[in-house]
């Protein structure tokens, strides 16, 4: 029988085998992210499709990540009982599935369907890169590694947008669907030979069901009043109702996860004031992450009139650039500040955010292409950075909890960043149907701020 135990994988594939298994997880977190970006340019195709609205198509993206959100804190779960080889096979797998299901969508509602199965599945896998590298690197080459990691995994946001740009240009938009589904399909290969069974599985205990519903119904009350603000009259009631409703959950949930044997959220880990600290700058970089991904593609193509072709190839500097950033940023990580990193990624974003909301419909296509590339630096400084400040300083019992945890932080900042960002389109000025800039203007001007407040519990950071 072949040995699949991380001493069996090291026989036979020697010191490579280390970055064969990072390429493995590495496949799983492209597929994700490129779900998430690669829709982005087919909004205005959909909106004129089905007929709809900013305020109804944004759950493509929104429902997407809030469903990513929730799902992945089930990961810690899985990796005890299953183990990452069979987890991650097995998510791949379903979300080929979805992804094909989605593509023949044949109404709004099966597409946002489709997407939050997406999400679901994605969920399942991100979590996966940042524990194995955690797991089979040495400390002093956690950074390094996490860097490699983000180089190829930035490739998909990169190439994302480009990608679907053309997909939509010369095919359909439903291809967009179906782009991620070759990524998922080698990953299932790769993940059964290169990827190892648990170390040491603990005992059985049972999942966190009723956390994690109390979780899901706080998150999909909160992005749904969210949503509904932008219809304001005539739901004052309703939206309080929920809002009581949400708080009730919150606090249920909080109690819950306090008294579980096996809560789905450790919130012990949120007394090391390094991981609290941490995971405040990982909202910021969900929003900056997924607000700014969101918010381009859709400015320039009603605003600005570019084609998703043009919408794509706008962002694809600041792809390559970020991937050039990571492994920079990920050797820094192994000997700076962390704090120092974070604060000065966060600082070049917020700046590449005001530059947005400065920006005038005369613009040339190459000074917005500088404005992306500057904001994508600057998250390129702060994902390594902060997973090394919230993990390293943890026992190595603790990193499925704490992976699960901090990746939860961001994409919950990437969902609510959308929202807030969707819901500052819609309250801006109108030219008919569509957003004015002068709207896009200001969701730049929100982003900038939430960003840039992250500085302070980020500075609290132990060096």
């Amino acid at each position: 029988m072949t040995d699949y135990s991380v001493e069996g994988l090291r026989a036979r594939y020697g010191e490579r085998w280390r970055w064969l298994a990072v390429c493995t997880v590495m496949l799983g977190t492209m597929a994700t992210v490129l779900s998430a970006t690669v829709v982005n340019v087919a909004l205005h195709d959909i909106m004129l499709e089905f007929g709809i609205r900013q305020g109804q198509v944004h759950w493509l993206a929104t429902g997407f990540i809030a469903a990513m959100t929730t799902s992945m804190l089930a990961s810690s779960w899985l990796l005890d009982h299953w183990g990452v080889r069979r987890t991650l096979a097995t998510a791949m797998a379903l979300f080929s599935l979805i992804s094909v299901a989605g593509g023949f969508a044949v109404s709004p509602e099966q597409l946002i369907a489709a997407r939050v199965g997406q999400g679901a599945m994605a969920g399942l896998m991100q979590p996966m890169g940042m524990y194995l590298v955690f797991r089979i690197f040495p400390q002093d080459r956690r950074g390094q590694a996490m860097g490699i990691y983000g180089m190829g995994v930035i490739l998909a946001p990169a190439l994302g947008p480009v990608l679907g740009g053309v997909l939509v240009d010369e095919l359909d938009w439903r291809y967009v669907l179906f782009a991620p589904v070759p990524v998922t399909l080698l990953g299932v290969v790769m993940a059964w030979r290169f990827l190892p069974w648990p170390r040491l599985r603990p005992e059985p205990y049972r999942f966190d069901w009723p956390g994690l519903a109390l979780l899901g119904l706080t998150i999909a009350l909160a992005l749904d009043t969210l949503n509904r603000l932008q219809q304001l009259s005539g739901q004052e009631t309703r939206l309080l109702g929920q809002g009581l409703v949400m708080l009730v959950s919150l606090v249920l949930f909080i109690a819950r996860e306090r008294t579980a044997r096996h809560p789905l959220v450790n919130l012990a880990l949120l007394r090391l004031p390094s991981f609290r600290q941490a995971n405040l700058g990982a909202l910021a970089l969900g929003l900056a992450l997924f607000g700014s991904t969101y918010l381009i593609p859709l400015f320039v193509q009603t605003s600005l009139g570019f084609s998703a072709t043009e919408a794509g190839l706008l962002m694809l500097p600041a792809g390559v650039v970020l991937g050039v950033t990571f492994p920079l940023a990920g050797r820094l990580a192994d000997r700076r500040s962390a704090r120092s990193l974070v604060v000065t990624g966060i600082l070049l974003f917020a700046l590449s955010a005001i530059l947005f909301a400065l920006s005038g419909q005369a613009l040339a296509f190459g000074w917005l292409a500088l404005w992306a590339v500057l904001g994508r630096i600057g998250i390129g400084f702060m994902l390594p950075a902060l997973s090394t400040a919230a993990l390293n300083p943890l026992r190595p019992e603790q990193l499925g909890a704490a992976s699960s945890t901090i990746n939860f932080t961001r994409q919950l900042g990437g969902a609510f960043g959308v929202n807030l960002v969707a819901l500052a389109v819609e309250f801006g000025e109108h030219q008919g149907e569509l957003p004015a800039p002068a709207a896009f203007h200001g969701a730049w001007w929100l982003v900038a701020v939430f960003v840039a407040l992250a500085v302070i519990p980020v500075w609290r950071m132990r060096t």
